[in-house]
């Protein structure tokens, strides 16, 4: 091996070390019990994938897919989300009977990054997928439990923006006529370039009344009262439809109690080009990115089945990031034994393990830099050769 790669990792992978590992444990382990207490069943799927299946399927770009061929020649992405793994098992398996079905799950995901883009290409989120039920008031379970999992992790400042890929996709073809000019102008609120959204605006040949709307759409954010502005902005067909359910889903939230954390953004549009309705970005503290997304899409229908499905996923290192300098209980205690009090160390030690207490044990002989060791340990009771609670 080259000494140049002895050290280094393939671009946009990392390790996690122990100190890192426990907090990702325990954020993940608190939002897991919310999850499985509001009657989601936890789930996994395979690492690998077919390409033209889950690959095919799947909203991320293709230059971002991780592919490989297997011994028959067939390719095969490490799944780059979630949502179609689940999408695929759920029609082949799960909604036979026509039911609602919820499931969960926590896995890691990968997504080829750009050298300069200095993302992650495996990360880690924890979400939910809830398959076959159409009603606003699944939306709104799906958002109160989103808003409930962020708050038993820790997380206590955030938002949620919630908007409707139908409005502003009206909005535009009535103003702007086809979807080519409707792409271009989408493209600056993704990339939340609202400078550039007006400047391109401004530079479009319509009138002023309507260069105004487009213009007053940038405004759409905000509690209940942005509802009677999106009404006035846009004329009758889906972007109607989108308003009259984002009203709905305004009562439905209010009677979860979360809209303190709630708010619309008719700005905010996805990539991910199966999202069909309600969608939504949840923000939190200083982290520049959203912490998680979700919202409605139609994905299953790729795989033969005719159901709607709404879900969420949070990425647990924005997450954390989040949360920023969190306590953990790391404290281990350390039973440092000779060899002639072996026995009795191990008899402490199974003990300690039996009343939930941790402890490592450690040969006193196995130790090369003494002082080190016993530093390490310092904070917490530190037993020498096994005398009883020394």
């Amino acid at each position: 091996m080259s000494r140049l790669f002895m050290f280094e990792k393939p671009l946009g992978m990392r390790d996690t070390l122990p100190e890192l590992f426990e907090k990702k444990h325990r954020v993940r382990s608190l939002m897991a019990e919310t999850i499985k207490l509001w009657g989601y069943q936890f789930i996994e799927t395979p690492t690998l994938e077919y390409y033209e299946t889950v690959g095919a399927a799947s909203a991320i770009l293709d230059a971002q897919l991780f592919k490989l061929l297997d011994k028959e020649g067939h390719t095969l992405v490490l799944r780059p989300d979630m949502t179609s793994p689940i999408a695929r098992v759920a029609a082949s398996k799960l909604l036979e009977d026509d039911l609602p079905v919820r499931l969960a799950y926590s896995a890691n995901v990968f997504r080829a990054q750009q050298r300069e883009g200095g993302r992650p290409a495996e990360f880690e989120q924890i979400g939910i997928e809830s398959l076959n039920d159409e009603t606003v008031t699944c939306d709104g379970e799906v958002i109160s439990l989103l808003v409930t999992s962020l708050k038993n992790a820790g997380l206590e400042e955030f938002q949620v923006s919630i908007g409707h890929i139908s409005f502003a996709q009206e909005l535009f073809l009535q103003i702007l006529g086809t979807e080519e000019r409707s792409d271009s102008l989408r493209k600056f609120l993704y990339e939340k370039n609202y400078v550039g959204y007006r400047e391109h605006v401004n530079s479009l040949n319509l009138s002023s009344i309507d260069k105004q709307r487009l213009l007053q759409f940038l405004e759409l954010r905000g509690g209940e009262e942005v509802i009677g502005k999106a009404l006035d902005l846009i004329e009758n067909g889906q972007g109607k439809l989108a308003i009259l359910q984002l009203k709905e889903l305004w009562d439905v939230v209010n009677d979860y109690g979360i809209q303190d954390h709630v708010k619309f953004d008719f700005t905010i549009v996805s990539h991910m080009s199966y999202y069909s309705g309600i969608l939504f970005e949840v923000y939190a503290g200083n982290v520049g990115f959203p912490i998680g997304n979700g919202g409605r899409y139609s994905l299953i229908e790729k795989f033969g089945k005719n159901a709607s499905a709404t879900g969420f996923a949070v990425r647990i290192d924005m997450l954390l990031e989040a949360l920023g300098e969190t306590k953990t209980d790391n404290s281990t205690h350390c039973i440092f034994f000779s060899q002639e009090r072996r026995k009795e160390a191990f008899q402490l030690a199974k003990r300690m393990h039996e009343q939930g207490v941790k402890a490592v044990l450690q040969d006193i002989t196995g130790v090369k830099n003494i002082d080190a060791f016993t530093k390490k340990f310092a904070n917490t009771t530190f037993y020498i050769g096994g005398r009883g609670d020394e």
